[in-house]
């Protein structure tokens, strides 16, 4: 397929011819060598850093000049990952994996609680167990920057338009992406994307009907009833859990300046931080428990969209600070647990302590009921 007539040229991932001319406009895009820069050099004067920059963009055209393909950059970012989640994890566990067929493509639906985490967990747990890995849905109010857009669509990542304006551009974003779906599992590729447009800040997992009335789009195209199209996308719900959320506080502020102004603005790249901070940030213990493919008679979006989240409350693990946090009694909560979220309750300002405590809480109450 070349440019000229493909379809989702805006939204897809680069193929592995596009990789060398993407990777040679982030050797030269300089906003992002500074912040390479920056963050590596972050104690020496300014004159240094002024001086580095001809030297960083060199070591990365020969480092990078082995990544050729979709393949090798993986490989790279593996790498980075099992680092990653060797110093900000104290392990994690999957469960499921065992239940899928390794050649066979599925629509992989998280609930979502890091911007960046959810689908790289995702991913890492489908690679070492043999199977493919992802094309992961990123909402374009992550990309507004240029270095940014390179990086996700080397890594697999496709384009959801959340910014698109006015009915008409709304519905045809809606339909390249329902129809970008469908082609990428009748191509053998299997798909992430998260259950609501927004993490769960308040600890509250529930599928958006309207992503599931997205999926279906192309299938309306097409003539096929909504509960026959949504066994052909062979639907996977996945639960992941985190013992520490890093952006739990952050969470919590928001959420308490929702409630008291009626709004919250983000600063210009909060979502960036965000997604530094879960990099980076301590998670403890980590489950991704991989439910069971769907293949009920679901005749609506809704109904479709209580069996998800069954199964996500379902899988959920719980840990003793979502035991302490929902008033339950249980002998895995330890002085030590206590000690952790009363440091987390004393960092934040007094409205906002009853937002975290919630968002520990309602996965407890959500698999009881």
């Amino acid at each position: 397929m070349t440019s000229t007539n493909d379809p989702y040229k805006e939204i897809r991932p680069y193929n592995n011819n596009e990789i060398p001319a993407a990777l040679e406009r982030l050797v030269n895009d300089d906003e992002f060598i500074n912040a390479i820069i920056e963050h590596r050099f972050e104690h020496k004067p300014k004159w240094v850093t002024t001086l580095l920059s001809p030297f960083v963009k060199l070591y990365l055209r020969f480092k990078w000049a082995k990544l050729t393909s979709v393949d090798a950059i993986q490989q790279e970012v593996k790498h980075y990952l099992d680092k990653t989640l060797d110093s900000t994890t104290d392990g994690v566990n999957y469960t499921g994996l065992d239940k899928l067929d390794k050649n066979t493509p599925y629509l992989f639906i998280s609930n979502h609680r890091d911007i960046a985490m959810d689908p790289a967990l995702v991913n890492y747990g489908l690679h070492i167990s043999g199977h493919k890995t992802v094309r992961i849905a990123i909402g374009d109010n992550l990309l507004k920057k240029a270095c940014t857009t390179e990086l996700m669509k080397l890594n697999k990542s496709f384009i959801v338009k959340r910014s698109a304006k006015g009915p008409r551009e709304m519905m045809k974003a809606l339909a390249t992406l329902s129809s970008y779906i469908k082609h990428s599992l009748d191509t053998d590729n299997s798909i992430w994307i998260a259950q609501r447009e927004g993490r769960a800040k308040d600890g509250n997992d529930f599928t958006d009907p309207a992503i599931l009335k997205m999926f279906y789009v192309e299938g309306k195209k097409q003539k096929i009833p909504f509960s026959e199209y949504i066994k052909s996308l062979k639907i996977v719900p996945v639960s992941i859990s985190y013992e520490n959320d890093p952006c739990d506080t952050a969470k919590a502020k928001e959420l308490y300046e929702k409630e008291t102004n009626g709004k919250y603005e983000k600063a210009e790249f909060e979502d960036i931080e965000s997604i530094i901070q879960g990099i980076v940030g301590f998670k403890g213990r980590v489950n991704v428990a991989f439910g069971d493919v769907i293949d009920g008679d679901f005749d609506s979006p809704d109904a479709l969209a209580d069996e998800i989240d069954r199964q996500i409350h379902e899988l959920y693990e719980l840990f003793p600070i979502n035991i302490l946090a929902a008033g339950k009694e249980n002998s895995i909560v330890t002085s030590e647990t206590q000690k952790t979220l009363k440091s987390k309750l004393d960092s934040l300002p007094e409205g906002a302590r009853e937002c975290l405590i919630a968002s520990y809480a309602n996965p407890v109450k959500n698999k009881i009921a």
